[in-house]
Formats: C-alpha cells, structure tokens, sequence
C-alpha cells in the first residue's frame, strides 16, 4: 500500500515547554489509516532513530502531536555554523534564476517627499534585500509620474510664483501646489535665468516650469532618498511609455484580445470578466486617456523587460485599484505570480504627546528629511518597519531619540555593542575565533540554551518574511534576540570565566553579534561597534 500523501506540518510551538519542534502528522494520517491518532503517533516515535545528541527527547501530546527537543549538539552546531558563514549567514537559493522588480516610493514630482514616503522607502528597500537575501535577482525602481495632470499644474504653480515675484497678479491654479519651496525655486530661476525668464509667452514660460520644477523635485528627491539609504538601480519616466509607443501598443494588445469595447462615447475594459467588480474605462469621451491604460502599459513594460514577479509599494489609498490591474495584467496572458501589492499607510509624527503640525515649507505635510534629520536614518528606517506596511502608525519622535532600552533601535544596537565591546576588552579579533578547539558543551546554561536556539531560528525566519514580504518580522526577531543576548550579558561573565568556559562564550558572543549586523545590515541600519 502506498503511503497516503498528507498535509502535515512541522512548526516551533508557541509554547516552550511543547519542546522545539512539533508536528501533527499522526492526526493527519489517522482518517487515512482509520487508526487512533496517538496510536499511530506511538508507531512512528518508536520507529524514530536520533542521536540523543541530536534529539534529547520525543514526547506525545494532547489528541496525537509529535513534540521534539533538541540535543545539545543540534545547538551547538547552530553557533558553528553562524560563526563559519559571518554575514551569509541566513542567506538562501530559493529565487536563484528569478529575476523581481520592486518599484516602490514613486512620488509625482511635485514636491519635497513626505514621511509616508519613507515609510514606502524603507518598506520597499526592506522588502528587496529580503528577496536578495533568498537569491533572487532584483531590481530597485522609481517611477516618475511626469506626464499628467498634476506636472502640469506644477508649471503653472511656478509660473505664477515668477509673475508674484515681479510684481504681477498672478494666481497659483485650482488643485495647483502653495508650499514655499516653489518661491523658493521661483527665486533661483530669475537668479539664473534673469528677469526677462517672466517676459516669455505664457505657454512657453509654463512649459519651462514644467521642465524645470520636475528636475528640481527629482533631484531633491534622490537626494533625500540617498541619505535615507535608499537608491534606485532604475529611474522610469511616464514619459517613456508615449514617446515609445508603449501605451498605443498596449491598447493594441488589449483589442486583439477582445478585451475592449465602446460604450457612451468612452472606450472600456472587461476587467469584470477577469475578477474585477466592474468594467473600467480607459478612454473618455473627449478622447483622453485615463491613467489606467499608462499604468497598464507600465506593467506590461515590466514582463516586456523580462521580469518574473513585479512587486509594487503602493499608499493604502489605491487599494481598490489592485483587482483592476490584476484583472488587466490577466487578460493579457500574464499569471497571477507576477503582480503583488504592498500597501502603506499614513504615519502620523507625535512629539511631546501631539501630533506634529505641517511643514511651513511644504504647506501641508511633515517632510521625510526633517524626520530623519531630528531622529537619525537608523531610528526612522527601523521604526517605520516595526509594524506591518498596511497598518496604521504612529512614530513617536520623542521614543525614537531616547538612548534607553525603551527605544527598540537603541536595544537591538546596543546589544551588537556590548558583543563588540567583549572582544575590544578582551583584544581578541572575533573574526580568528578557534572553533575546532573550543568545547562548546560547557554552555549549558538555560539562557544559553535559549540564545542558541534562537539564533538558529534566523533563517526560518528570513525565508518567512520574505515569503509574505513583511519585513517586520526581522524586527520583531531582533527585539527578541536583543532581550535574549542583554539578558545573558547581564547574568554571566564572558572575560574571566575558566579559560575553556570563557573561548565557548566568547563564541556564543560572536555567533550573537553576527546575527544581529545581520538582521541590522539587511534593514538598513548600522550595525555600531560602539555607542
């Protein structure tokens, strides 16, 4: 008879005393079999062969649950193994050959980028090193809103700033930006272009400020990005997709598969037909189109440029726009596995128990740069990945510049620190550790054993997180392990401790202190030796 194919799993308990490892295929095997659970369960437990080395123990719990604990060699292995692979540690080859572009922050270039931009900005940044992490080829990319509606009230905007400057009674457009850095920018350009720059034709002169106020915006932005540690292996203009044809080529695509038709003057996609609430419109009655055809364009780009997976960082507020272009990305032969969405909140800034007030210079927001210039990058990237993209947050700028265990960026540094700090006191260079002559097995405290364990469940947890591309997993990781490692570091001596007791320490301390630049590194954030 053939072995039944089961659905079982095999996970860490939620509680420490169920052991390390349990898993419930007995019960999953029992309607197959038609015998008790515990029965079958007691059958495969004696047919179990482990070292006890390996396995110290295996146990039957409740209606049939197979529960392991660990040996000590299993655990100590674990350390071993940290220490010989350093900052590979964690690293997998699940995605090799897959190659994902993750397009994320993407703000129009309309103005400085705002603090819902960082949080987009660290969860994208996040969410590609995590790919990486597992193999994957990836590629970082901004896409440059610059064709629409929005850049050309951000010309007249400007232009009405330069007429204001001279003079003129000009008025900032309906829906047009009022931040000061526009008088700021009008400022520079009569500075470089002269005076006469207000003399020109209206359309020309909009048309300038267009050109102009976006390079000024991109290249605000990049900078910002940059020093948030956030770069780009590519930059994608909207305008690329009209001048190459793209958008005509797409709507192309979409009749040849009869996908469109006319409706009340406006052209229509069938977007219902592939899982979508209604149908969309993609051409309006007067002829224009609307930005649902450039978005598909864009994507369909993406697969045009080879990419296996196309991962997109979009606000909470376009929500609803995902099932429409799933359903167009469908309709065009593409599968399922290619498009995914994260969603961002807003974040809202509390300093001093209030909610910090809009920028004077933007007018209506709180810029990323003046965030991370009061709390530092580190504070701001590892804050804004402390909870899951879609749910909302509040950064607390007074927590974030607290040097104390209360602040959860500060805990997990200082924790890398005080393992540095070992070494540094000790005049030892971690990286010449002898692991072959260490005995390892005198770690046979509870909070070791904790730690060890731990520190083996690094890799789980990366290829979870990537996975689900939620990279507050990491942090909750490393909340945990910071507790695991101050705790031990307070309650046991690593220098002068009997000399064999003190080598295993000072292993278990580097082990520690890898695993935590880890986690640190793949967040962006710094890993400190000192603090």
């Amino acid at each position: 008879m053939a072995a039944p194919d089961v659905d079982y799993v095999l996970e860490r308990p939620r509680n420490p005393e169920h052991g390390d490892l349990a898993t419930n295929v007995a019960m999953q095997l029992a309607p197959h079999l038609k015998r008790k659970p515990r029965e079958i369960a007691q059958e495969l437990v004696d047919a179990f062969e482990f070292p006890e080395s390996f396995v110290s123990n295996v146990e039957i719990a409740g209606p049939g649950f197979i529960n392991f604990k660990f040996g000590s060699h299993a655990l100590l292995d674990v350390l071993v193994n940290i220490c010989e692979l350093g900052c590979d540690y964690g690293r997998a080859d699940v995605g090799k050959g897959k190659s994902v572009n993750v397009e994320f922050v993407s703000a129009n270039p309309t103005g400085p980028l705002h603090v819902g931009h960082g949080r987009g900005a660290a969860l994208g940044d996040a969410v590609a090193s995590l790919l990486e992490a597992m193999g994957h080829d990836v590629t970082r990319e901004f896409y440059v809103n610059d064709a629409g509606l929005q850049v050309e009230r951000l010309g007249l905007s400007l232009w009405a700033r330069i007429q204001q400057l001279r003079g003129g009674e000009a008025e900032v457009p309906e829906g047009g930006y009022h931040g000061e850095y526009l008088i700021e920018l009008a400022k520079r350009v009569i500075e470089h272009e002269g005076s006469e720059f207000a003399d020109l034709p209206q359309e020309v002169g909009v048309g300038r400020c267009r050109e102009i106020a976006v390079e000024d915006q991109r290249k605000e932005q990049t900078k910002d990005l940059a020093d948030f540690r956030v770069k780009f292996d590519c930059v994608f203009s909207e305008r690329e997709l009209y001048a190459g044809d793209e958008i005509t080529a797409s709507l192309e695509a979409l009749n040849k598969r009869g996908l469109t038709y006319e409706s009340d003057g406006a052209l229509w996609l069938r977007t219902s037909e592939w899982g979508d609430t209604k149908d969309r419109v993609l051409r309006k009655s007067d002829g224009t189109f609307t930005y649902f055809l450039p978005d598909i364009a864009y994507h369909r780009n993406k697969a045009g440029r080879h990419f296996d997976r196309a991962i997109d960082v979009w606000g909470a507020d376009h929500h609803g726009y995902i099932s429409r272009m799933r359903a167009a990305l469908k309709g065009l032969g593409l599968e399922d596995s290619f498009f995914d969405v994260i969603l961002v909140q807003l974040v809202k800034v509390m300093r001093d128990g209030s909610e910090v007030k809009f920028s004077k210079r933007t007018g209506d927001f709180v810029t990323l740069r003046a965030l991370f210039e009061e709390t530092g990058v580190d504070a701001a990237r590892y804050f804004f990945l402390t909870r899951r993209g879609d749910a909302q947050f509040v950064f607390d700028v007074d927590l974030a510049k607290k040097q104390s265990d209360e602040n959860p960026v500060y805990y997990v540094q200082y924790a890398h620190t005080r393992m540095a700090g070992i070494f540094r006191k000790a005049e030892v260079d971690p990286t010449q550790l002898d692991l072959e002559g260490a005995d390892l097995s005198l770690l046979t405290e509870e909070d070791e054993r904790a730690l060890m364990k731990h520190l083996g469940l690094y890799p789980e947890m990366l290829v979870k997180a990537a996975d689900t591309l939620e990279p507050y997993r990491v942090t909750i990781y490393l909340d945990e392990l910071a507790r695991l490692v101050n705790g031990w570091y307070h309650r046991h001596r690593v220098i002068g401790s009997p000399a064999d007791l003190e080598r295993a320490r000072m292993i278990l301390a580097r082990a520690a202190q890898i695993v935590l630049s880890n986690g640190l590194n793949l967040l962006g954030v710094t890993a400190p030796e000192r603090m």
